[in-house]
């Protein structure tokens, strides 16, 4: 659940949160998760998401606060060049 997602994340003080959805329900998840990480001050960490998201919904997810959308077929290397450029850009070597 979101609120699982983001208890884990609390208590392992976690840098990054990647989530695969394949569900179909990102658009109720991944707003929650969100919501919950701003809540407990943890607006901070880079969240990522992998999986079959429409291109419809992706630029609301944006908005809402997901940094980055990678679909099926996406490079390993390219999520995690990704991720290593943001934590760089947000002071975590």
């Amino acid at each position: 659940t979101p609120q699982m997602i983001a208890q884990a994340a609390s208590q392992e003080d976690v840098d990054v949160l990647g989530l695969s959805i394949l569900s179909g329900a990102h658009l109720e998840i991944l707003p929650e998760v969100i919501r919950l990480l701003r809540e407990q001050d943890m607006g901070h960490v880079l969240v990522v998401v992998g999986g079959i998201i429409p291109e419809e919904d992706r630029q609301l997810l944006l908005k809402l606060g997901i940094n980055a959308i990678f679909t099926p077929g996406t490079p390993t290397r390219r999520i995690v060049e990704f991720i290593q450029s943001e934590l760089k850009v947000r002071g975590n070597p």
